[in-house]
């Protein structure tokens, strides 16, 4: 973990209290700590940081919970790398999805944050842009994996082809991509280890309609985000189901219940300040449609479209 995120870093057991974490090195290599705790003064609860990463889940000693099992498995992370990075490695199915995303994040800010980053692609994107950019995930393959492309900037994986035989890929990182400025840690995008108003950008792509609070979930982002001059870039299928939340929670889908009707516009209502949740509001300044692709062997691709939206404030 770079230590320039520790001055940022508060207590995600705590929320809403908003309290620093101290750190105690027990390995540390240039300003990269390797390994060691930060804890806090309050509850006294204490976040390990291995392999440099740095572990700062609510409950720093639970495990993957509900369907998060699955993002911890080797072949996943594959296929995750190839839907982030396929039009890198000049795969014609695997679409430009993350281009596309990225030609909506603003150039030369200071700091930028992705909750549910996964094998980090936007967040590279962001880096290239800002000073500081930092992605989180529940998953500790992902985050590796991320952390690992950072620091090599190339990687090899495997897909299957057919059967059992294997397709394999070389992933290299553009020399344009900044890798010195970006940083990858384990956290909840449901309470988010920062303090407020630390990022001049903030991004959440596909995450909304996985966790177990979609609300709570933008009030995260939304707190997280500086009030003034900052930007947000949103991303949904709003492919509802009951196992990351209950229905009474979703965002949309529903015939009844306090957002009905279709999540995309329940979503953009919310961030334009219905209801005073999210304050300050947003404008919402571009709507799109983007698809992505997951592979599944060579000739068996799932294809999801994403309810796309760029804010400022």
């Amino acid at each position: 973990m770079k230590r320039i995120l520790l001055p940022h870093l508060i207590c995600p057991t705590c929320l809403p209290k908003e309290y620093p974490l101290r750190l105690t090195v027990h390995r540390e290599m240039e300003d990269d700590i390797v390994a060691g705790i930060l804890s806090c003064g309050k509850c006294n609860r204490r976040f390990p940081i291995r392999e440099g990463i740095a572990h700062l889940l609510p409950n720093p000693d639970s495990g993957p919970s509900g369907g998060q099992w699955r993002y911890e498995e080797g072949g996943m992370t594959d296929r995750y790398l190839w839907s982030h990075y396929g039009d890198l490695l000049g795969d014609p199915d695997s679409g430009t999805a993350g281009a596309q995303w990225a030609a909506s994040l603003a150039d030369h800010i200071s700091a930028a944050f992705e909750a549910g980053c996964s094998v980090g692609r936007i967040t590279f994107e962001m880096a290239a842009r800002s000073d500081l950019a930092v992605g989180c995930d529940l998953s500790g393959n992902f985050i590796k994996t991320a952390r690992r492309l950072a620091r090599d900037r190339h990687l090899e994986f495997t897909l299957p082809l057919e059967g059992n035989l294997l397709e394999n890929f070389s992933l290299s990182l553009p020399e344009s991509w900044r890798t010195d400025n970006v940083e990858f840690i384990v956290a909840d995008a449901l309470r988010i280890p920062f303090a407020r108003d630390t990022f001049c950008q903030v991004a959440s792509i596909n995450v909304l309609d996985r966790v177990s609070y979609p609300l709570a979930h933008l009030f995260e982002m939304n707190r997280v985000a500086r009030s003034r001059h900052a930007s947000f870039l949103f991303a949904d299928p709003f492919s509802w189901s009951a196992g990351p939340a209950t229905e009474e929670l979703w965002l949309g889908g529903t015939m009844t219940g306090p957002y009905p009707g279709r999540g995309a516009k329940n979503v953009r209502s919310l961030l334009e300040g219905q209801g005073n949740i999210l304050v300050p509001p947003w404008r919402i300044e571009r709507t799109e449609t983007i698809a992505w692709r997951m592979r599944t062997h060579c000739n068996h691709y799932e294809v999801i479209k994403s309810d796309s939206l760029s804010a400022v404030r």
